[in-house]
């Protein structure tokens, strides 16, 4: 199994939106993703809480799959790719881990 963990900064506003606004818009698409794309065996996403440090990263994205091909198509699959564009549309920064679990 192979856990790929992303954080996204999203930039204070964009699209005429607030950074809080888009990481909820942004959220719902991609869990939208674990109906949409068969061999994703659990995604979560998390919005950092308003109570937490502001420095953090805006929102975290947790998906397990089987293995790194997996993850490969999951990359290119046109469902995330949709999902990748609104992001990196309104996003400042992304750092990412992927490793085997």
């Amino acid at each position: 199994m192979v856990r790929h963990i992303v954080m996204f900064e999203f930039l204070k506003e964009a699209e005429g939106k607030t950074a809080t606004q888009n990481a909820v818009i942004a959220k719902d698409k991609l869990l939208a993703l674990k109906e949409k794309i068969s061999f994703i065996r659990r995604l979560e996403v998390g919005i950092n809480d308003g109570e937490a440090d502001d420095t953090n990263y805006t929102l975290c994205l947790t998906v397990d799959v089987d293995s790194f091909e997996d993850l490969d198509a999951y990359a290119v699959h046109p469902e995330h790719l949709e999902v990748a564009a609104f992001i990196g549309r309104v996003r400042l920064s992304r750092a990412c881990v992927d490793y085997e679990i």
